[in-house]
């Protein structure tokens, strides 16, 4: 089943629209759709470009690492050495 989608624009811009249309040889409806196509493809999934920057934002720094048994073992001394 089709749903219909109702989009108000100003005489200038139906113009626009309807000329590209026409330069495409095609309906300003079907214009419309493969155009909302085209963005809803290209625009990211925002959760995985959130993660993307994340990870790549995380990779542009030193942060210090080492295997999980020395990284407790230094921070149980920092613990140790702090305590009165």
């Amino acid at each position: 089943m089709s749903e219909r989608l109702q989009v108000l624009l100003d005489p200038d811009e139906f113009a626009a629209i309807r000329a590209a249309a026409r330069g495409r040889r095609m309906t300003v409806s079907e214009y419309v759709r493969q155009t909302l196509r085209a963005a809803r493809v290209s625009e990211p999934n925002t959760v995985a470009a959130q993660k993307l920057l994340v990870v790549r934002e995380a990779v542009s720094h030193g942060y210090p690492t080492a295997d999980p048994e020395v990284m407790e073992e230094e921070i149980a001394r920092g613990y140790l050495e702090r305590s009165p």
